[in-house]
């Protein structure tokens, strides 16, 4: 009889309630996704007091997510989910990847700028930098006309949407490479920040003693049709965090040289971004 006997008895029982989903891949996930639920549950024991904490948190950060915030992204980045998705699918020849979360600042339609426009658009102070790079195929073919969507905090630690200080857009922009697959502009160089603390993930770090500090890096988003969207993320060599990013999302290849100018004004960064061939499809905006 199809009822259950044990705890043990559940797993079968909903497993085989889920054989119909036409979708084999969701029928997949599913099944797995339960089985290893099943198999937590069991295997920590876990209490009825714990289980209603978790669908307590569960709730939380769907409702702590709003224009400004997105609750649930963080929850996946904090847990390291975010990076081993990103990086297992999007390992290169050599079994690395430039690749890297998208975080949960981005937004869609960020300006379109013209080659070395400066993205600090609110007045905002702080250290000049001019970054360069160069949009390659994997066999190095320099790739033009490539969408280079760029995203940061401000020298003090806030993106935009965060910031009543900082216009609409701030520290954002699109570019475009030219027939080297060349690209420029100018910003300032940004700060480490902590992730938000004020919801149910900063009650999580505090509960793990972990520290919520980010370390300073630029967001890059390259996409040209006929190849997958590159999400990546550059770090700062010199940041303290390097080795403790809260979201786990920091490894060799993403960490780039800022490096001074001789006269001390202002700092440049080199990049590189290599595409490889497939569909261009961009994820859903965290936030608005």
């Amino acid at each position: 009889m199809n009822i259950v006997t044990s705890p043990a008895s559940v797993l079968a029982l909903a497993l085989r309630a889920m054989e119909r989903t036409p979708d084999p891949r969701l029928r997949l996930l599913l099944a797995s996704l339960t089985t290893h639920l099943h198999a937590f549950v069991q295997e920590t024991a876990l209490t009825e007091a714990e289980f209603e904490r978790a669908l307590e948190f569960i709730v939380a950060i769907g409702q702590a997510t709003g224009e400004t915030k997105n609750e649930v992204v963080l929850a996946a980045d904090l847990l390291g989910i975010s990076s081993v998705v990103a990086l297992q699918n999007n390992l290169d020849p050599q079994g690395e990847s430039l690749a890297a979360l998208l975080g949960p600042f981005w937004r869609a339609n960020a300006p379109e700028c013209a080659p070395g426009e400066n993205i600090a658009r609110s007045g905002t102070p702080g250290l000049p930098l001019s970054v360069s790079g160069v949009v390659l195929e994997n066999d190095g073919t320099p790739i033009a006309g490539a969408v280079v969507d760029v995203w940061q905090a401000s020298p003090v630690g806030l993106y935009e949407n965060q910031d009543p200080q900082q216009e609409d857009m701030n520290l954002r922009g699109r570019f475009h490479t030219d027939a080297a697959g060349a690209f420029h502009f100018r910003t300032v160089r940004p700060a480490g920040y902590p992730v938000p603390t004020d919801g149910p993930c900063g009650d999580l770090l505090r509960a793990q003693l972990r520290h919520p500090n980010r370390p300073a890096h630029l967001h890059f988003m390259v996409s040209k049709p006929g190849h997958k969207v590159l999400i990546s993320q550059v770090y700062a060599d010199d940041d303290e965090n390097l080795e403790s990013d809260p979201t786990f999302g920091v490894t060799r290849r993403l960490i780039g040289r800022f490096e001074m100018q001789a006269d001390g004004k202002g700092a440049t960064l080199a990049y590189e971004a290599r595409l490889e061939r497939g569909e261009m499809k961009f994820p859903h905006p965290p936030i608005p």
